[in-house]
C-alpha cells in the first residue's frame, strides 16, 4: 500500500532542519523557503515596474512569491527620544558620564510591550505552524559601537574597559527580561544576535578581545534564550570563519548571512564544524547574472543542503537590478532541492 506524502508545516519543517547534529535527522518534503533578510526598497521599485503589485507588505511579498511566512521581531533597544548620531557611523557618547546622562533614554522596560499587539496577531498561525517566528538582539559588539561609534567603539577596548563592560553589563540585564517576557508571549523558532563583527579579511577583534568582552555576556544570555526552545544565531557580514570557535565556545549554534563576496566556504564550515547550523550562502551576485548562474550556485550548495542543518538563502538582501523572472527561478530552485539523504 502507498504511504501518504508527507506534508509538514512551516514551522515543523524549520525544525526538522535545524536539529542539531546528535540527534537523529528526520525527512523533510522540502527544504523551507525563507527570505530572512527581505528585499531592498529598490529592488521592490523595480519589480513593481515590471508588474508586482504595489504596496505589498512584507507578508504579502512572501505569498506573492511563494515564501514560506516568516515574522521578525526586532527588540528596540532605544527610547524613541534617545538622541541620533549625526552622521552614519558616528556615536552619541565618549565618557561614563555621556552614558549616565543617555541611560534613561536607553534599553527601554517596555520593548516587549510595545510589541504585543503584533505578538498577539502572528500568535495563531503561529501556533497552527502556518508561520515561522524569529526575533533580534543587538549584540555585546554591535550595541557598544552603536553607542560609541565605529572608530571610537575600537578604542574603548582599551581606552575604557569599565565603561565598556558597564554597558555591556546593563544590556544584558536588560536582554535577560526580555527575552523572559518575550517567552510568555511566544516560543520563537529561532533568533539573531545581531554583530557584523567580521569584515571581508574575518573578525574585526582579536580572540582575546572576544572572549574578554563578548564571550561572558553570550555565555550567560544564550541558555536563557534556549530555555524557550528557541536556536540561537550569529548574524555577522563578512567572513566569519576564523571567528566560528570562538562562537561555538559561546553556545551559538548558527550562523548567517555567510557571505560568500567575503569568501565564506559553506563546504569548508560544514567539514570543519558538523554541529554549526548554517543559513544564507547563496551568492546574490548570482542572481545579477541570469538563471543559469542561479542553477550553477545551487549546484555549489547542494552537496552541503545534502549534509542537512543547512538553509541556503540569499547571503544579504536581494540587490536591485534582480529581474523577477531571475528571483521566481531562485524560488523555484530553492523548493526543487532534496534535502534528503
Amino acid at each position: 500500500m502507498q504511504r501518504d506524502a508527507l506534508v509538514l508545516s512551516s514551522r515543523e519543517r524549520l525544525r526538522r532542519l535545524l536539529l542539531p547534529a546528535t540527534a537523529p535527522r528526520l525527512p523533510l518534503d522540502r527544504l523551507p523557503v525563507l527570505e530572512w533578510a527581505s528585499w531592498w526598497d529598490q529592488t521592490i521599485r523595480c519589480w513593481e515596474a515590471e508588474g508586482l503589485p504595489p504596496g505589498l507588505d512584507s507578508l504579502e511579498l512572501m505569498a506573492h512569491f511563494g515564501l514560506d511566512p516568516l515574522q521578525q521581531f526586532w527588540l528596540a533597544h532605544r527610547h524613541p527620544d534617545c538622541p541620533r548620531p549625526r552622521r552614519h557611523g558616528a556615536g552619541i557618547l565618549k565618557t561614563r558620564a555621556d552614558y549616565e546622562h543617555l541611560r534613561p533614554l536607553l534599553l527601554p522596560a517596555d520593548a516587549v510591550d510595545r510589541i504585543g499587539d503584533s505578538l498577539a496577531a502572528v500568535r495563531p498561525s503561529w501556533e497552527a505552524g502556518e508561520t515561522i517566528v524569529w526575533y533580534t538582539l543587538e549584540g555585546f559588539f554591535w550595541w557598544p559601537r552603536e553607542l560609541f561609534g565605529i572608530e571610537d567603539h575600537f578604542f574603548a577596548f582599551y581606552d575604557e574597559p569599565d565603561l565598556y563592560h558597564r554597558i555591556c553589563e546593563d544590556l544584558l540585564d536588560w536582554q535577560l527580561r526580555m527575552v523572559r517576557e518575550l517567552g510568555r508571549h511566544i516560543q520563537a523558532d529561532f533568533m539573531t544576535i545581531a554583530e557584523d563583527l567580521s569584515y571581508n579579511h574575518g573578525p574585526m577583534l582579536s580572540e582575546a578581545l572576544y572572549m574578554e568582552f563578548l564571550h561572558p555576556y553570550y555565555l550567560r544570555l544564550i541558555p536563557e534564550i534556549k530555555r524557550f526552545g528557541t536556536r540561537v544565531f550569529i548574524d555577522s557580514d563578512g567572513d566569519i570563519t576564523r571567528a566560528v570557535p570562538w562562537f561555538l565556545a559561546s553556545g551559538i549554534e548558527g550562523i548567517l548571512p555567510l557571505e560568500r563576496q567575503a569568501g565564506v566556504d559553506v563546504a569548508e564550515l560544514r567539514r570543519r564544524w558538523p554541529e554549526l547550523l548554517l543559513l544564507g550562502a547563496f551568492d546574490k551576485m548570482a542572481l545579477l547574472r541570469g538563471p543559469d548562474a542561479v542553477d550553477r550556485e545551487f549546484a555549489r550548495l547542494a552537496p552541503v543542503v545534502r549534509q542537512g542543518r543547512f538553509l541556503p538563502g540569499v547571503d544579504h538582501q536581494t540587490p536591485p537590478g534582480v529581474s523577477m523572472a531571475t528571483y521566481r527561478h531562485y524560488v523555484a530552485g530553492l523548493r526543487a532541492l532534496n534535502p534528503n539523504l
